[in-house]
């Protein structure tokens, strides 16, 4: 018996993640409630309750979910063999591709970005120290090789995903789509060139 209710906890958890981000989708966060997200998995507003306890904590774990896919992905592309500086520019063009394809081109899931920036900070805060941290791999294995020259691996590793915010923040690709500056290639190949060995002076 204790078997089963194993397996179906974690499975229920996801079928209420997966029909919340539907909904998320279709009528937006704010207009999503739990009596909604209850009404289409068939149970009472009070079950969905004994999985997660508030409408902010079923929130909390869409975001974690979208954002976790983006993580996944990142860390496959760090952990490909070769050049460090091919995998870095990979690595972060993914990331902007990603968060433009789920976030900005879809206005409900938007709003729920904004509300998370807004409400659930810490999990906005724990996505990007993950993605600095593989960043920071990259970096690392570029400087063991040789093909980057860096003197505080941690600090050219937020320096990276600073240099990148305007390609990897929702709200901020979203702001910038119209406006002047420079392009993702650009910027990376900014970065890249900051990272490279510097020429010695005779």
């Amino acid at each position: 018996m204790t078997l089963i209710s194993e397996h179906v906890e974690p499975d229920t958890r996801e079928r209420i993640l997966v029909v919340a981000e539907r909904l998320f989708r279709q009528i937006g966060y704010q207009k999503t409630t739990v009596a909604d997200i209850a009404k289409e998995l068939r149970m009472s507003p009070a079950n969905v309750y004994r999985f997660f306890d508030s409408k902010k904590a079923i929130h909390e774990g869409v975001c974690r979910a979208l954002m976790g896919e983006v993580e996944a992905e990142a860390q496959r592309i760090a952990a490909i063999p070769g050049p460090a500086s091919v995998r870095l520019r990979e690595l972060m063009k993914t990331i902007h591709r990603m968060n433009s394809e789920r976030y900005v081109g879809d206005s409900k899931l938007h709003e729920m970005v904004e509300v998370a920036m807004e409400e659930s900070w810490e999990v906005c805060v724990a996505h990007m120290e993950l993605i600095t941290t593989t960043l920071g791999e990259v970096i690392a294995q570029g400087a063991a090789s040789g093909e980057f020259e860096v003197d505080d691996l941690e600090a050219a590793a937020m320096c990276t995903c600073t240099a990148m915010m305007r390609f990897f923040h929702p709200q901020m690709i979203a702001q910038c789509a119209d406006k002047p500056g420079p392009t993702i290639d650009q910027m990376i190949d900014f970065v890249i060139a900051g990272l490279s060995p510097r020429a010695k002076a005779n």
